[in-house]
């Protein structure tokens, strides 16, 4: 008998406006339609707890969490923390269970701005341009 993994997914600045946030961008899903897709269509049964903020410091706090809770991975899409945040780089630093990072759009295709991840250099894995399939591929990732 295999036990079930259990996921944290941390979403950050923005992304609760997602559908309404450039479209053309992100898609036109909500946070919370992305969450029921991604959901459905596991391959395994597994737990995932879901977390939003705009703040960078309860971002900070949740990843601290971590390190006393039974968690197999995180699934993090900073949104535009991941271009700026020492502090989140910092708190995912710690951790000790695979990160992987996720961005709906392709930054490399954006911004130069966009290009430069800092949390990355704390990631196990980096998913990008996958559109709503990101959280899906993260999580299935760490379920093979």
């Amino acid at each position: 008998m295999t036990s079930t993994k259990k996921f944290l997914i941390i979403n950050g600045p923005n992304l609760n406006m997602l559908g309404a946030r450039e479209p053309e961008i992100y898609g036109s899903l909500s946070l919370l339609e992305i969450i029921k897709y991604t959901e459905k269509n596991l391959s395994a049964k597994c737990e995932c707890v879901w977390y939003q903020s705009n703040i960078e410091g309860d971002i900070v706090t949740r990843i601290q969490e971590l390190t006393k809770q039974d968690f197999n991975a995180l699934v993090i899409n900073p949104g535009a923390y991941s271009h700026t945040s020492v502090a989140i780089l910092d708190a995912l630093h710690i951790l000790k269970i695979p990160v992987i990072e996720v961005h709906l759009s392709n930054t490399h295709l954006r911004e130069e701005f966009r290009q430069t991840k800092l949390t990355a250099k704390a990631s196990t894995i980096i998913m990008e341009g996958l559109g709503k399939n990101a959280y899906l591929m993260a999580i299935e990732s760490q379920l093979l």
